[in-house]
């Protein structure tokens, strides 16, 4: 990466998407425009979504987690680095590729050791998080606290991406157009091997699939299956999986979640719900639902104040 290219990444801001969810699917913008100041950044009642969109750098603080997966900051927060061998960083207009540094560390490994079991090219980065963390402008309840990372089930191409594809391109859908299992034409066994390695990291709590995804490794994984207790079957994972770490050590204030059951989760009755007809094809709403109001900083916990307000970190 050049200086040149550092200066520019590190002087855009958020993108300020529709409502709808920042996921691989969403294209970003080559030419991203900053957030516009804030009239009153101080009233109690303004979005902390609009006071973290507007942080492009962390904060200069030792790395501290601070709060729950959804509700929560991040200090000292470490970028994923653009390019590796075996890693590629997509959708850069966000500003979403930082995290707690024991994610990077875990990204970089798991990219290496997919390219030595799974013979994979290379893993694509989505969303990580923001360079303080908090709640985002767009998609994403969680993802606010530097442990969770979205990784794209699109292998890496054979070649550097431009900035236009790191924008434009869109992942490839996994599950087949009746919902009910994988497309046996785009999932490979090399996924099962990438998903294996990122669900044997002793840090990660938890990776969520589509529930065909989660069906399908049910039914090829072979050997050690007690991987599979950290697949979780969940909405939207259909052209990626998200990655969830526990809380690092020391972080007493990060609030994680309960460790997971030692079962595989792979029995019929497991499943049974994800494929009923009424999640597959839900009934549209009848009348539009009504939009939350959004989390203000009084709902965060008290310490994210202190992280907005520290001055930035040295690039």
């Amino acid at each position: 990466m050049t200086p040149r290219l550092v200066l520019i990444l590190l002087s855009l801001s958020v993108m300020l998407f529709g409502a709808g969810t920042a996921s691989a699917q969403d294209k970003g913008s080559v030419n991203p425009k900053p957030l516009p100041p804030l009239a009153n950044p101080n009233d109690p009642k303004i979005g902390a979504r609009e006071l973290f969109a507007r942080k492009v750098l962390p904060a200069a603080m030792p790395s501290r987690v601070i709060g729950s997966y959804a509700k929560g900051c991040l200090a000292g927060a470490e970028q994923m680095p653009l390019n590796g061998d075996t890693w590629q960083v997509m959708r850069l207009s966000r500003n979403r590729n930082w995290g707690h540094p024991d994610m990077i560390a875990l990204l970089k490994r798991l990219a290496a050791k997919a390219h030595k079991d799974a013979g994979w090219p290379g893993i694509l980065v989505g969303d990580i998080g923001q360079p303080r963390g908090g709640p985002a402008l767009s998609g994403h309840a969680s993802h606010q606290i530097g442990l969770d990372a979205d990784i794209w089930l699109t292998p890496m191409p054979d070649h550097m991406l431009s900035r236009e594809d790191r924008e434009e391109m869109s992942a490839v859908m996994m599950v087949r157009d009746d919902r009910l299992d994988v497309d046996p034409k785009v999932f490979t066994p090399g996924h099962v091997l990438v998903l294996r390695d990122a669900a044997q990291e002793p840090s990660v709590q938890r990776i969520f699939v589509n529930a065909a995804i989660k069906k399908a490794l049910c039914r090829e994984a072979r050997g050690d299956r007690s991987w599979l207790s950290k697949i979780r079957p969940w909405w939207g994972h259909d052209y990626h999986f998200h990655i969830r770490i526990k809380c690092p050590a020391g972080n007493t204030e990060c609030q994680g979640q309960p460790s997971q059951s030692e079962d595989e989760g792979c029995k019929p009755a497991d499943l049974a719900y994800w494929f009923k007809d009424s999640i597959l094809h839900p009934k549209p709403e009848t009348k539009p639902s009504k939009p939350r109001p959004p989390m203000t900083m009084a709902v965060l916990p008290a310490a994210c104040k202190a992280v907005l307000a520290a001055p930035d970190a040295k690039q």
